[in-house]
């Protein structure tokens, strides 16, 4: 299955987990609604809220701008294009835009069912 994300709608959300400013993303969600893909826009000084990945996990690939993650009890990491991050079923995490122009990131959200 070819799923196309750039020719899908953008949507954006404010405060998006509890973070700050505005998040945007193309998603794709399969029909039992338990994975998710995405592309995820945060414009500068923008987060994703710290939070908690119950029931699933999430690998997020940077793709542009620069960024600083927040993961569990560890030191804050900075993202850069080309790396991965994997957050854990049971894991907590965060990404802030630390740069000056938009960061743009894939995620996947697979199911632990």
């Amino acid at each position: 299955m070819l799923v196309d994300l750039n020719g899908m709608q953008e949507e954006s959300f404010i405060g998006f987990k509890g973070g700050t400013k505005s998040c945007s993303q193309k998603a794709f969600v399969d029909i039992d609604n338990d994975n998710k893909m995405l592309i995820g826009r945060l414009e500068p000084g923008a987060s994703i809220g710290y939070h908690k990945h119950e029931g699933n996990c999430e690998i997020m690939y940077i793709l542009s701008g620069e960024g600083l993650m927040k993961s569990d009890d560890e030191a804050d990491t900075k993202v850069v294009p080309g790396q991965c991050f994997y957050c854990q079923n049971g894991h907590s995490h965060s990404l802030i835009n630390t740069g000056d122009s938009d960061l743009l990131f894939f995620a996947g959200i697979p199911s632990q069912k």
